[in-house]
This record gives structure tokens, C-alpha cells and sequence, in this order.
């Protein structure tokens, strides 16, 4: 058994990750520093690179497709816990400083790990967050919520004393929490570590804030520390992968990430204005609990049609974070672009009302009757999101929407196309819409394969 751990390795290894400068390509590619380029990909397709901060100036036009290239995404609160198809911070930065101004109130109905409402914060604008799902809100209520750095260094002093205190006979079986497939998911011994540590941030005598912070830390590790692939969107285990677990595991990547975690806290801290943040536990996307014309702006990324099982892929850390328990059916039934639908619902084709998005949905259906149903909800759920939205917000506002596409039963579904005429049949004007390039998929993949764009949406009301 390699216990105790050595505290000070950790910490060695912690601070030459966080000395390591990140040199901007922009820089060292261009003939000047401006991180603005026009560049072309490999299919000879001309795009806006920019490097970083986006300027608020900058020029869009319509179906003008740009390469956004972020630096920040663990700045501040942005780094802390993984989180499924985030938002990069410098676009919704950009877009709450091109769209609102200081002291305005902006929404975004599908919060996820709270980016745009970080970016609030830290631009002195009020925001709101909405989600349906538990450990989003969780989440984002600790990324968003300022920490005393005095507190939080004395607690991580203690905390580390306690971690280093661990040996296996201090858990017995009975101490270990139950929850479906336990034992497939984790080793023995990493299952008495991650309970010792969850005793540890149970028993701090510290305010409820700062107890969150060290649960969102010691959430962070679970899946790494699990059996199931770390870089799967869905929780699983891949006996192939041959993954490397062993003693002493788990109580490493905590210390590991709670020292990662602190300055990025304390930075994001130090930074934040004198301005509110509220997440509602009641509210959802489809039925938003605030009065009409309420908020400035509006800024959101949707779930994909076809989507990400967010409680499938957090299932672990809300078994440990007791935020669920048994089956996760009821939850995911819940979620925009979920697959959880009844046989007796696609038993007939349904459409929405729009001619090219009717027509996928129709080939879709002759091939696969459920799918082209999960589709149709989708856009159906969507509709009566860019309907809640455009009650609450003022009039002239805007609700703007990074969306992006996906391939169902080889047929390319392109919500971006099917939301603009669906926005307009409720009331909004299409002021303008662009691409951005999704990094990974900018590769040289056969184009019939690639769906690589994100589309913005600028709607006003």
C-alpha cells in the first residue's frame, strides 16, 4: 500500500503545471500581433481566425463562419470540474459585452456548468441561470459563488493534515455508500479512500460554501478515479482500455485538484463585481419562473437534438454528492433532446411546421420512427424555450443561441436552419447568424463526415 501520500510531491507537480506560459500561436504565426487573421482550412475555405479575447468591434456577417482559438478556459472558475460540451468563456464574454452593459440582468435558460454566468460576474452584469438537472446547478452555484482566500487556505491546511491521515481499517464496509453497481464501477480500496475523503468535507466545520467547494473537488475526481472511461461522454467501462488504478489513487487526484483549484477560485474571487447571480431550483427552459420583460439579454447553448444523457454521464459523482439515487430515468425524461420516449409517441410522423426541417424529419422517420420523433420533440421543446425567453425579455432585447448540428440516420440535422424560421413565427427578427468552428473536428476528415460548425443565432425581440 503506497500510504500516507507525499503532500509535497503533489505540490511540486502542481505549481510546474501552473508555471508553464502558455505562448498565443497568433504570435509566433503572424506577421503582426493583431489576433485577428483571415485564414483558409484545408478545403480551401476562408475563415476568421481570432486568437483569443474577441474584440466587441468585430464585424459579422451573415453565414460568416470564424475559428475561435480560447485561452481562458481555466481561468477563474471556468477550470474547476469537467463538464460536457462547455461553452469556451471568451464567446459569451464578447457577447455579453457587444449585447448589454454594466448592471443589466442576463438569462441563460440552459445554464450547464454556468460559463456565461462566470462571465457575468466578472463583467459586472446581474444573470440568471437555469437547468434541470441537479449537479448542474450544483456546480454552477460553486463556480459562481466568491470565497474568502484567508478560509479557504486554513481549511485546505487542515483538509490536507486529515487526507494524510488515511489508512484502509479507518473505513469499515458498512461507512461505504450504496448505489447501483457500486462495486463494477470502483476498485475496494479506492471506494474507502473516496468515502474517507466525502467524511472529511462532511465533517468541516466551515460555511456551506466553502464545504461545496471541497465536495466539487472531490467530485471532480470520481470519474478519474473510477473504472469508467474518463473521455466518454456516457459512463462505461472499456475493459480494453486497460485503465491504472491503484492505492493512494483516489486521496492523490483530490489533493491534486483541490491545489489546482484554489488560486483559480481565489482569482475568480478577487475579480467578480457587486453584482447578483440567481439559480433557481424550480424553473426549467420550457417554463421559465420570472415576470415578463425582465431581462437585457438572453444567452444560451442549447443540448444538441440527439443529445449528451447528461445524468448518464454525472451518474457517479451524483451518487457520491447524494443529489440521486436508483434509477436516473425520471431525470433524464426531463432533459431537452432526450432519447427516454414512448413507443406509443412515434407510432405517426410528427412535424414541426418548417419545410426543410419537415422533410428530414420525414426521412428520417422511414428509416427510424423514434428517432425522427426524439428529433421533433426536440425542436417542439425548443419552441417553447424561444417562447418563455421571449416573454422575459425586454422589448428590442435579444436571446442569442449557439447551437449546433448533428448527423441522425445519415441524414444531417440542422437545427441551426429549423430554429431561425421557427424564432420568427414567435415574434423574434433574425438580426444576423455565424459559424464557429468546432476545434476538434478542424481536421481533415471527408467533408460528407463533418459537422464541425457551431451556428450563433442573434434573435431580437
Amino acid at each position: 500500500m503506497h500510504y500516507p501520500i507525499n503532500i509535497q510531491e503533489i505540490q511540486v507537480k502542481v505549481a510546474k503545471k501552473r508555471s508553464r506560459k502558455y505562448i498565443p500561436k497568433s504570435l509566433s504565426i503572424f506577421d503582426d500581433n493583431s489576433n485577428v487573421k483571415e485564414i483558409e482550412n484545408d478545403f480551401g475555405e476562408r475563415l476568421v481566425r481570432i486568437d483569443g479575447t474577441i474584440p466587441t468591434d468585430l464585424p459579422v456577417e451573415n453565414g460568416q463562419r470564424f475559428l475561435f482559438i480560447s485561452y481562458d478556459q481555466s481561468r477563474f472558475s471556468h477550470g474547476i470540474h469537467k463538464y460536457p460540451a462547455k461553452f469556451f468563456p471568451e464567446l459569451p464574454r464578447w457577447l455579453v459585452q457587444k449585447y448589454s452593459k454594466s448592471g443589466d440582468w442576463i438569462l441563460d435558460p440552459f445554464m450547464g456548468s454556468a460559463t456565461t454566468n462566470i462571465e457575468c460576474l466578472l463583467n459586472n452584469r446581474n444573470s440568471v441561470g437555469i437547468d434541470v438537472d441537479p449537479f448542474a446547478r450544483f456546480l454552477a452555484k460553486v463556480k459562481t459563488t466568491p470565497l474568502n482566500e484567508t478560509e479557504l487556505n486554513e481549511t485546505n491546511r487542515f483538509v490536507l493534515e486529515e487526507i494524510v491521515k488515511f489508512q484502509p481499517v479507518l473505513i469499515k464496509d458498512e461507512q461505504i455508500p450504496s448505489f447501483p453497481y457500486r462495486d463494477n464501477w470502483f476498485q475496494p480500496e479506492i471506494l474507502k479512500e473516496l468515502t474517507y475523503i466525502k467524511q472529511t468535507i462532511d465533517n468541516l466545520k466551515v460555511s456551506q460554501d466553502l464545504k461545496d467547494f471541497y465536495k466539487v473537488c472531490f467530485s471532480s475526481i470520481i470519474r478519474n478515479v473510477s473504472n469508467a472511461d474518463d473521455n466518454c461522454t456516457r459512463t462505461v467501462i472499456r475493459k480494453k482500455l486497460n485503465k491504472q488504478i491503484y492505492p493512494s489513487f483516489a486521496l492523490t487526484k483530490f489533493v491534486e485538484n483541490l491545489l489546482t483549484f484554489t488560486p483559480r477560485m481565489v482569482e475568480f474571487s478577487e475579480s467578480i463585481a457587486n453584482v447578483s447571480i440567481e439559480i433557481p431550483q424550480n424553473s426549467d427552459a420550457r417554463n421559465i419562473q420570472y415576470q415578463d420583460n425582465t431581462f437585457n439579454l438572453a444567452i444560451t447553448s442549447p443540448p444538441y437534438a440527439n443529445a449528451v444523457d447528461y445524468p448518464r454521464t454525472h451518474q457517479l459523482e451524483m451518487y457520491w454528492l447524494e443529489l440521486a439515487e436508483g434509477s436516473l430515468a425520471e431525470l433524464k425524461k426531463q432533459h431537452i433532446g432526450t432519447e427516454s420516449v414512448k413507443a406509443e409517441h412515434y407510432k405517426k410522423l410528427h412535424t414541426i411546421g418548417v419545410e426543410n426541417a419537415d422533410n428530414v424529419l420525414k426521412t428520417i422517420y422511414e428509416i427510424d420512427p423514434r428517432r425522427s420523433y426524439i428529433c421533433y420533440k426536440y425542436l417542439l421543446d425548443m419552441v417553447q424555450n424561444m417562447q418563455e425567453v421571449y416573454r422575459t425579455l425586454k422589448k428590442g432585447s435579444r436571446y442569442i443561441i449557439v447551437v449546433g448540428n448533428n448527423i441522425v440516420r445519415k441524414q444531417a440535422f440542422e437545427t441551426w436552419r429549423y430554429l431561425m424560421p421557427l424564432a420568427e413565427q414567435i415574434g423574434y427578427s433574425v438580426e444576423c447568424y455565424f459559424g464557429s468552428e468546432i476545434i476538434k473536428h478542424f481536421i481533415k476528415v471527408p467533408r460528407e463526415e463533418r459537422i464541425n460548425t457551431d451556428w450563433i443565432i442573434v434573435l431580437r425581440k
